[in-house]
């Protein structure tokens, strides 16, 4: 088989000729599918006359390639579906006599092509609840998945506007002269073909119907996978508020998108009305169905008063105190935790925000400490009131040795069940695409991974908490009795299946300023040796970390995995794969990374249970809510050395 043109005879100009091998085709994808195509002037090339570049030929079977005016546009592989939905079941028979029970079962996913392209057979392959079945429904919508999940790799959200109301049939739309995104080429090999919008001026009714309930609902599960992400987007609004407008002036013609559109209403972040219409589409009856007054959604306040943040505040030179609250903390509620904390009368301090220049500004009880611009600025001290000094530097042994070490007085469980709540609340809060735009360094500073940085600052910050407890208690029985309490914290953790605190505590104890301590350990229980000895064997890098990959495969979620190492399977796919080949997107790479970032949902696809519960007090959330760490590595060095020096 061979291209499949129009039956006009011509060769040249847009690449039309006669019509070649159409019997074979017909058997393949059904008489509706190549009537359409020969109708639409689309071409199309099977795989044997296709050769793939750089693959095995064996590779390609099954494989199809779609061209437009000479140049490939798309390249499809034939996967077999487990489930063909009613609709799709064809005749017994072909045209010629042929039993077709078994190509019924044949779908094709993409594997590269155009943005555009890919758009549009995710949408032609996209089915509507009268037309499929459960299995093909999510094996379309995990393809539709991986496009929304991914699409930032290789083209912008506006782009993606754009191609959206481009792919919308509405007669009243730019001609496609002054707008490249509405130019028509959709393929499906499994259901109908849709028409060229270049070849035709119309869609018929029913196909454009069933084209804009696809658009509505690709729209529906982009917003429902984005969330807040995309309010934020000026065009994403303007997008949003056009189709609404398209949407309502076809209600007419089309009353059977009534149900679409109030499931779009409900995707509005903010009230329109049929104010956004033009004043020739408007009409009373339209005022009075279409209002928006009963499905708009309540104002939400604003996400940096919701949003949970670590701050830290410098107590000394050389450490810091990390505090896990909201953005609108105050100076005077910050000054009481400090207090608390650190054993220090609350009057006798203030804080301060110290430049790189090393002014210092005092701040007022009632103002908020926390600020995203603060980093940049300087650094928030906590100073005695004079504004003289910071507090003594913890090298000195004497400050040490007055420290308590309330940590020993608390339950472990409490402890590990305190950590799993707090890592699950900012676990919870993150949003599949944070991982995307991690990996990608898009828009830096502009708040697209703030739950992704908080979790991920909190994960170091235990590490060197662990690290920053062991290395400040002088006294050896109370170091012992420390190491004990945090790998049975470290053990529980992992029960709860919170391996990012698990992780972040067992290299807590491995680093050298801890795990040179001979005494220490030499002292430790054999019983306890051995246990840490079992934990270290999920943060073994051997193999591709395969023993953490194994127990985190058999533990069911809720879970919540270790994040860095999340990040680096993304990167690692990210970077050590080509994004394009040939100019045409690899969606097979774009898989990968969606499939990896779905990993989040499945994390979070339950609730922890009565198995996470601990003793809730003030003085069990005060002891990870509130970390006192030393980020000086030359400072940890020290101190180790000074609780037992070099032989």
């Amino acid at each position: 088989m061979c291209a499949l043109r129009d039956g006009n005879g011509s060769g040249g100009g847009g690449g039309m000729g006669t019509v070649c091998g159409r019997e074979e085709l017909t058997s393949r994808l059904g008489l509706e599918a190549v009537q359409r195509l020969a109708k639409d002037g689309c071409r199309l090339l099977q795989n044997h006359n296709y050769r793939l570049p750089d693959r095995n030929q064996a590779e390609a079977v099954g494989r199809v390639c779609l061209k437009e005016r000479g140049r490939d546009v798309l390249v499809l592989r034939r996967v077999t579906s487990s489930v063909t939905s009613p609709s799709d079941r064809p005749s017994p028979t072909s045209s010629g006599g042929v039993s077709r029970e078994d190509d019924c079962n044949k779908r094709y996913v993409v594997v590269s092509g155009t943005p555009l392209k890919i758009l549009e057979h995710l949408l032609s392959d996209l089915r509507l609840d009268d037309q499929r079945g459960a299995m093909e429904n999510r094996e379309s919508e995990m393809l539709l998945d991986d496009f929304l999940l991914t699409y930032l790799v290789f083209m912008s959200t506006h782009d993606l506007c754009q191609a959206l109301l481009g792919q919308y049939p509405y007669s009243m739309q730019i001609p496609h002269t002054h707008c490249p995104f509405t130019s028509w080429f959709v393929v499906s090999l499994t259901t109908f073909t849709y028409s060229s919008a270049r070849c035709r001026g119309q869609e018929e009714g029913k196909d454009a119907l069933f084209r804009k309930r696809k658009v509505l609902r690709l729209v529906s599960h982009w917003s429902r996978l984005y969330k807040d992400f995309l309010k934020e987007e000026e065009h994403v609004r303007s997008f949003m508020k056009t189709l609404y407008r398209y949407v309502l002036e076809d209600l007419y013609e089309f009353p059977s998108l009534e149900k679409d559109l109030k499931e779009f209403q409900k995707l509005l972040r903010r009230r329109h009305t049929v104010d956004d219409c033009p004043p020739n589409q408007k009409s009373k009856q339209t005022y009075q169905q279409m209002s928006l007054k009963e499905n708009s959604l309540q104002l939400r306040n604003s996400p940096a008063d919701q949003r949970e943040v670590i701050c830290c505040v410098y107590v000394s030179p050389d450490s810091y105190l990390s505090v896990h609250t909201h953005a609108a903390l105050e100076a005077r509620e910050l000054l009481r935790i400090l207090g608390l904390k650190l054993d220090k009368a609350e009057e006798d301090m203030v804080l301060a925000v110290v430049s790189h220049t090393g002014e210092r500004r005092m701040l007022q009880p009632s103002d908020c400490v926390y600020s995203e611009s603060l980093t940049p600025q300087g650094k928030l001290v906590a100073c005695h009131r004079d504004l003289t000094e910071i507090l003594p530097p913890l090298t000195d042994c004497a400050e040490l040795s007055r420290r308590p070490v309330r940590l020993l007085g608390i339950n472990t469980w409490d402890v590990a069940a305190a950590l799993t709540h707090l890592d699950w609340s900012l676990f919870k809060s993150i949003h599949e695409q944070e991982l995307v735009y991690y990996t990608l360094s898009r828009a830096p500073g502009s708040g697209h991974t703030a739950a992704l940085s908080v979790l991920l600052q909190r994960c170091n910050e235990v590490q060197q908490w662990v690290m920053s407890e062991v290395l400040m208690c002088v006294s050896l029985n109370k170091r012992v009795q420390l190491l004990k309490k945090f790998i049975k914290i470290a053990a529980h953790c992992k029960a709860q299946r919170n391996l990012n605190s698990a992780f972040a505590i067992i290299m807590g104890l491995n680093t050298a300023a801890v795990s040179r301590l001979n005494q220490t350990w030499e002292k430790c229980p054999g019983k306890f040796k051995k246990l840490f000895s079992e934990l270290e064997l999920i943060t073994d890098p051997s193999l591709n970390h395969k023993a953490y990959r194994e127990a985190f495969k058999r533990m069911k979620p809720p879970k919540i995995p270790f994040m860095p190492l999340l990040l680096k399977d993304i990167t690692f796919i990210h970077e050590g794969n080509k994004t394009f080949h040939d100019n045409l997107v690899n969606f097979e790479k774009l898989h990968m990374i969606a499939d990896t970032v779905r990993m989040i949902r499945h994390c979070q696809s339950d609730q922890p249970g009565n198995e996470v519960i601990g003793v809730d007090s003030a003085e069990v959330r005060a002891s990870v809510h509130y970390l006192h760490i030393i980020d000086n590595q030359q400072t940890l060095f020290e101190l180790s050395h000074k609780l037992e020096p070099r032989a």
